[in-house]
């Protein structure tokens, strides 16, 4: 049982880093959301589940999750949880060790009988150096819309 609504993060982490769907499905409301780094939406606990359980078998079985900072704001009976995290050991479509990423996650927790569970969730990369998407030729270029400091760099 999630006892505070800032565990939420460390749960999500722990479960991540066990490999475990079914106890990162456990988190979750029943019918929960859950937004993923590309916009892919799962809108209940059993989607949430199976959707790791694929990323845990194919993508994520070697990976391991830390959380880097974290800020709780509660609500009353309701929190928002938001984590930056970083990522090491995903593989590639090719089975190769993929480099580092890094990101932020955002729990929507909401407080039960049963402790705290996250009602809505969203996770997205932080792309370095760049503040937008611009889409172009069917898909997105990571862009800067900044000046360049003299020199050619910033």
């Amino acid at each position: 049982m999630i006892a505070e609504p800032e565990q939420l993060a460390d749960a999500f982490v722990e479960a991540w880093n066990d490999h475990d769907p079914d106890a990162l499905a456990d988190l979750f409301t029943a019918d929960a959301d859950f937004v993923n780094v590309v916009g892919l939406w799962w809108r209940d606990r059993a989607g949430i589940r199976g959707a790791h359980a694929y990323g845990f078998q194919r993508i994520f079985g070697q990976s391991r999750m830390t959380l880097r900072r974290r800020r709780v704001r509660r609500l009353g009976e309701v929190a928002v949880v938001v984590a930056q995290w970083s990522l090491t050991g995903q593989l590639s479509p090719a089975g190769e060790p993929a480099g580092e990423r890094r990101g932020v996650l955002t729990l929507v927790g909401r407080r039960g009988q049963d402790g705290w569970r996250t009602v809505s969730a969203h996770n997205t990369d932080t792309v370095p150096g760049v503040e937008t998407h611009v889409a172009r030729d069917g898909g997105l270029d990571p862009t800067d819309y900044r000046e360049p400091r003299e020199g050619g760099s910033r």
